[in-house]
């Protein structure tokens, strides 16, 4: 058997690695249009940073996994093709700010029918909004040219930072597809595939829609989670109560669980506000305006958390930053990546910026010119393929990016932590201490630093969600 994928990003690349791994006897190839991203993949340093990948494709490449630019070549010889391409949200047009562009998905589809001479199963590997699938099959069937063609939806739920893990062990592999004596026979030609390594009770299989669905809902949930613990952290701040003992507390329930109730700065990654943007656009073209409306507020909420942030720094620095130095010690949406897609920092930055404040940015996975481009994209840019990005975008220049937590500090008058990299509950605080400006600020967006140490230290200490410190009780962040 023979596997293709298109798209050789951070969904394709690893799971086409790991079924490499798991089914050597399967011929597995990622595609890709980009040249620098398949050189990538085909060198010692590849284009994403995920624990345990480098093992995985060692391991495999050169011998049944293969990564290429030739496109047409391998959807030509596979059985089954995965569909893995970006699926950014419409900035205008109808749906725009909602809805997701299938463009790149389309344009796939099309190119599929055009060099396929047998029967396949095309997979729905993207994000993708419900009923996309049958856009799909129509776009396939009246291409055909009597080849058939079996659609599936098979969305990926990996964790980025635990991507490999999760591929190894994953809680449930979804796949669902047409209620029809071909659409059984593609699901199970899949599930076969995964049943290499996956227990068989944890291969779910569903109809297209369940499955489309499940993915966006589960996202939903699992940011409802964060920006439900996040509205409370607000609270948690102006009660004197502290977020993290509340959270501990309710997660010792077992029907809630201790998983996702961490306060922080605010989600970010590539799907969940993209996912949930999509369910609210779903839900407006089916007439339901109050679901809709139901989960905007996590939205909402994420966004107001940020802003939250923003004001307690410029409030608490005599409510102006204009010309200081702020160290911003972690840039990814969260740690063991060195994905920006979506992170809080974005945001964060922007505002600091926006009070002309001058930002010394570290983090130990993310380029400046990954940086540069992030601060001086419009909204919804990242989620286009590189190539169609904005080439040089304007550097930012009150930004720099330096290499060592230290560098980022010295002179600065305030810090914020914005990833909750391991590294950073290591460092040496009294040397930092003593080399900042006085007074000297820790605004911690993920809760990782010892307080009471800091606060002994000297350092104002402003954590989300725990009992103030007496300056900052006198400085009230204005909303």
């Amino acid at each position: 058997m023979k596997i293709c994928c298109i798209g050789a990003g951070y969904v394709g690349g690893p799971t086409m690695a790991v079924i490499a791994l798991k089914c050597p006897d399967i011929e597995v190839a990622v595609v890709d249009i980009s040249v620098p991203r398949i050189a990538a993949w085909n060198s010692d340093q590849l284009p994403i940073y995920e624990p345990g990948l480098d093992d995985v494709v060692k391991q495999c490449r050169g011998k049944n996994l293969f990564f290429s630019t030739d496109v047409e070549k391998h959807v030509h010889e596979a059985d089954i093709v995965f569909v893995s391409v970006n699926t950014p949200t419409k900035t205008r047009g109808l749906g725009a700010g909602k809805a997701a562009d299938l463009t790149y998905w389309e344009s796939a589809a099309r190119m599929i029918a055009d060099v396929s001479k047998s029967d396949k199963i095309v997979v729905e590997k993207s994000t993708v909004p419900v009923k996309t699938a049958e856009a799909i099959e129509k776009i396939l069937t009246h291409n055909s040219k009597g080849i058939k063609f079996q659609i599936l939806s098979n969305p990926e739920f990996l964790a980025e930072g635990t991507a490999i893990q999760d591929l190894f062990n994953p809680d449930r592999v979804l796949i669902g597809g047409r209620e029809t004596p071909e659409g059984n026979k593609a699901v199970q030609a899949l599930k076969a595939v995964y049943a290499y390594w996956v227990p068989e009770e944890r291969i779910l299989t569903t109809n297209l829609w369940s499955a489309e669905l499940s993915k966006l809902a589960a996202n939903a949930f699992l940011a409802q989670r964060i920006s439900s613990v996040n509205a409370m952290s607000a609270l948690c701040e102006a009660t004197g109560a502290d977020v993290t003992q509340v959270s501990y507390a309710v997660g010792k329930d077992t029907r809630i669980g201790p998983k996702f109730l961490n306060a922080s700065v605010g989600f970010g990654g590539s799907c969940f506000q993209k996912d949930i943007l999509n369910l609210v656009y779903i839900c407006e073209c089916n007439g339901l305006p109050e679901v809709a409306e139901y989960w905007k507020q996590v939205i909402k909420i994420n966004d107001y958390q940020k802003n939250r942030f923003v004001n307690r720094v410029v409030s608490s620095m005599f409510n102006t930053v204009s010309n200081k130095k702020i160290a911003i010690l972690g840039f990814a949406f969260k740690k063991d990546t060195g994905d920006t897609r979506e992170t809080p920092a974005i945001d964060v930055c922007k505002g600091l910026l926006g009070d002309k404040a001058r930002l010394s940015i570290y983090d130990p996975q993310v380029t400046e010119d990954q940086v540069q481009r992030d601060l001086s994209m419009k909204k919804f840019d990242w989620d286009h393929p590189l190539h169609l990005q904005p080439m040089s975008p304007t550097t930012v220049k009150q930004v720099s990016c330096v290499w060592d937590a230290y560098e980022a500090t010295k002179d600065a008058h305030g810090i914020c932590i914005l990833t909750e990299w391991d590294e950073f509950k290591q460092l040496d605080f009294k040397r930092i201490y003593d080399n900042m400006q006085k007074p000297a600020f820790v605004f911690d967006g993920r809760n990782i630093v010892n307080v009471d140490q800091l606060r002994e230290i000297g350092f104002i200490v402003y954590s989300i969600g725990k009992p103030l410190d007496a300056w900052l009780k006198d400085m009230p962040a204005v909303a």
